[in-house]
């Protein structure tokens, strides 16, 4: 695979890697409203929005492959009854725009329950397609999805912290390029020819982020990642340089 077709979609949170007709989204935590109206805050459901959003991007991009890179639905251990409908909705009304794949996220037990008989779901710590890893990135990868030149995860729902001159700060959602420190990543992975990362925004507009310039990288991946070199980029394209450059 060339690397170079892997790019993000302007102003979208979605990934398309154009040579293998792939389309990538990651953390639609569908029933995430329960929790918040648990907290006090009556959003609601984004179900049909986040369907009818991933509709339009495969009329744009026309993928022969679509890869849910995690967390598709919210509620751990146990969803709720709206929470397993609407999963189940959504899988069936996307099950026809082209081959699914499911890697599994944390907040995914028991999602084998809900998929349509013609969907499966891969191992949680990764696969591969030609030479580019996907997993959620919630454990560690498998050695396999190491060994890859490019490793594409979600999980962390980036995000970057700005500061204004009057020391307002807002979080923009944001991807996120970058490698991992060389000696810690031999000693978790003496193989591994040290693969550039892509850390995927969310595709739910209500589950927040991590600031990267403020927290990291979430996840057992972000404890070898080169945390200050990583660079920053907005939805709309908008190079902001490394986090290290970026003020808190």
């Amino acid at each position: 695979m060339d690397l170079s077709n892997i790019q993000p979609i302007p102003n979208e949170p979605a990934l398309f890697i154009e040579d293998k007709k792939i389309l990538v989204i990651a953390d639609l935590h569908i029933g995430i409203e329960s929790e918040l109206k648990e907290r006090g805050v009556n959003a609601e459901s984004q179900t049909r929005k986040m369907t009818d959003h991933l509709i339009r991007l495969c009329k744009k991009c026309k993928p022969d492959e679509i890869v849910l890179l995690g967390d598709i639905k919210h509620n751990i251990p146990i969803s709720t009854n709206i929470e397993r409908r609407d999963v189940r909705n959504f899988l069936n009304d996307i099950k026809d725009l082209g081959v699914v794949h499911i890697v599994p996220g944390n907040h995914d037990g028991n999602i084998k329950w809900l998929l349509p008989e013609d969907m499966s779901i891969h191992r949680s710590d990764g696969f591969i397609v030609d030479n580019v890893g996907f997993v959620h990135g919630h454990r560690w990868p498998c050695e396999d999805v190491m060994m890859c030149d490019q490793i594409i995860i979600g999980h962390t729902h980036p995000t970057i912290m700005l500061t204004d001159r009057l020391m307002y700060k807002t979080f923009e959602p944001c991807w996120i390029r970058g490698n991992f420190l060389k000696e810690k990543l031999k000693e978790k992975y003496p193989e591994s020819k040290n693969p550039e990362i892509l850390v995927v925004p969310a595709f739910s507009p209500l589950c927040g982020g991590i600031a990267a310039n403020k927290d990291g990288i979430n996840g057992p991946i972000g404890k070898i990642m080169d945390i200050e070199n990583l660079q920053v980029y907005l939805l709309d394209g908008s190079s902001l340089g490394l986090v290290k450059d970026i003020n808190v």
